[in-house]
């Protein structure tokens, strides 16, 4: 080997392995979620879902692979939420849910009872899977959307969390219509 096809190698190798020193360190699923959370507003949406969700196209949808439980990540979630003043959880579910069949899915109703009991206190809307799915590739059509795929292998399992204004209540967001109407 000439000295200058060796030089070039060890620069290569140099290059190379500064490159891989160098290189950003994917950060947990978790500590997406709190940076996102710092930055998402009213109308992000975060899904935790199942694990043969599929990743989809769209660039504004980001797919982020946790290894974890979903009820776990579905937990973290809402424990990151509530530590937000700006946004609040809106919870929706799998219309499908509730019809899934011990017999055909084994494990589904103690999943069901685990998932309802953590969302205790929380409102949940029940909404067609397809009509869910629409509903995240409209709002990708403008707003960022993360989703957060899990281990779990049970059907309609999906869990949307769209995120409303977390010091502006839906209340409050009547009272004010009602009366631009009035002026009307």
């Amino acid at each position: 080997m000439t000295a200058a096809i060796r030089r070039a190698a060890i620069l290569a190798l140099a290059v190379f392995a500064g490159a891989c020193v160098n290189a950003p360190r994917r950060e947990s699923w978790n500590e997406i979620v709190r940076e996102k959370l710092d930055i998402y507003g009213h109308r992000n949406i975060i899904a935790v879902v199942d694990a043969a969700y599929p990743e989809q196209s769209r660039a504004s949808i980001e797919t982020v692979a946790t290894g974890a439980h979903q009820l776990d990540v579905v937990r973290a979630v809402l424990e990151n939420l509530r530590s937000q003043a700006h946004v609040r959880a809106r919870v929706m579910l799998d219309r499908e849910l509730d019809y899934v069949p011990e017999a055909d899915a084994e494990g589904i109703g103690e999943y069901r009872d685990a998932l309802y009991t953590l969302l205790s206190g929380q409102q949940v809307e029940f909404v067609e899977h397809e009509k869910l799915i629409a509903k995240l590739d409209e709002c990708a059509q403008v707003f960022d959307v993360l989703v957060l795929k899990t281990d779990l292998a049970l059907p309609y399992t999906s869990v949307f969390i769209e995120l409303e204004c977390g010091y502006w209540s839906d209340a409050a967001e009547q009272r004010m219509r009602a009366s631009m109407d009035d002026v009307r």
